[in-house]
């Protein structure tokens, strides 16, 4: 019982944070996160956007999937497209697979680097 209240705080903390903050890479707001709101984007998901890597290894530790889909995409990919190289870093520790394909635009993770202009995390995922 504990562990579900511990999770059910952690999904409430991810969700009602902001959506307005912008990424320090480029003082952008994520588009994952404004193209059409957080309501379908995972939690897990919605941190590593954010570059919440805190709240991403508490899910970690709480078992959250580090190869689970949301909007078509893994977490890996979030953290290609936001240029979270630390983030990256933990989910492949983690046994994230970095050749996986988005299931709408069948690309990976290297390449939403890629076309995100996110150069650090490409060559972090390129020497994976």
């Amino acid at each position: 019982m504990k562990t579900l209240t511990v999770i059910a705080a952690l999904l409430l903390a991810v969700t009602t944070t902001q959506a307005m903050n912008t990424t320090p890479e480029t003082n952008e707001i994520p588009t994952a996160i404004t193209e059409s709101g957080s309501y379908n984007l995972s939690p897990f998901c919605f941190a590593i956007a954010k570059g919440d890597i805190e709240m991403v290894k508490k899910l970690i530790d709480l078992g959250a999937d580090v190869n689970a889909r949301s909007r078509g995409m893994t977490p890996l990919m979030y953290a290609a497209k936001y240029n979270r190289v630390e983030i990256i870093n933990l989910l492949l520790k983690n046994g994230a697979d970095k050749d996986l394909k988005d299931s709408r635009l069948k690309i990976t993770a290297i390449k939403y680097a890629e076309l995100s202009n996110a150069k650090e995390a490409k060559k972090v995922l390129a020497k994976a």
